[in-house]
């Protein structure tokens, strides 16, 4: 980022959104810190940000689309604990709120990378898709390199609680799964019983 300045920012970003192999939590906190002493302008740092976050969830949106209902319907209900007719439900409910889960979802690690495939295989408009990801990506580059630039040095202290934040988000996602599995083997246990 040092090197390429903005533009590294904003290419980090792109790659976290597509394969999150860069965490945002380390990215952005540190721009906000180049940017506070000078090596970067944090107005360019937010744009290129915001800007790698919509194109990489744009690329993820495209993905949904190709893949489409069947095709998605026939892969996911493949996997074991899932009915075609959860894939169904998922996506019904996708439809009704949608705008949702794509405006909070940028804000939830691992589902800030995929909300948008979901988006594309219900064919979200395009100018909703856009307008909320550009919302919920702005929102959280900007608190994140705004909490960078004020911390300066410190910005492993946003490292240190965003990543107990993400902790905590992910936990609550796994007990929900967890929750949603169970739930789905009692399902096909008294289906077997009866």
């Amino acid at each position: 980022m040092e090197a390429l300045g903005a533009l590294g920012v904003g290419l980090a970003v792109l790659a976290e959104t597509v394969v999150p192999p860069i965490p945002s939590e380390v990215v952005l906190p540190l721009s906000g810190y180049l940017a506070q002493t000078g090596r970067m302008s944090l107005v360019a740092a937010f744009l290129a940000a915001t800007a790698g976050s919509v194109l990489g969830a744009a690329l993820l949106r495209r993905l949904g689309a190709w893949l489409g209902p069947d095709r998605s319907r026939r892969a996911l209900a493949r996997l074991p604990l899932v009915d075609a007719a959860d894939v169904d439900r998922t996506f019904a409910w996708f439809e009704r709120h949608g705008r949702s889960a794509v405006l909070l979802g940028r804000l939830v690690p691992v589902v800030r990378s995929f909300v948008s495939v979901p988006a594309g295989v219900v064919r979200m408009p395009w100018p909703r898709f856009l307008a909320y990801t550009l919302v919920g990506s702005a929102l959280w580059n900007g608190a994140l390199i705004g909490a960078g630039a004020a911390l300066g040095t410190r910005h492993d202290l946003v490292e240190r609680w965003v990543g107990v934040l993400d902790g905590v988000l992910v936990a609550a996602v796994v007990v929900v799964v967890g929750l949603g599995v169970t739930r789905r083997i009692r399902q096909r246990s008294r289906k077997v019983e009866g």
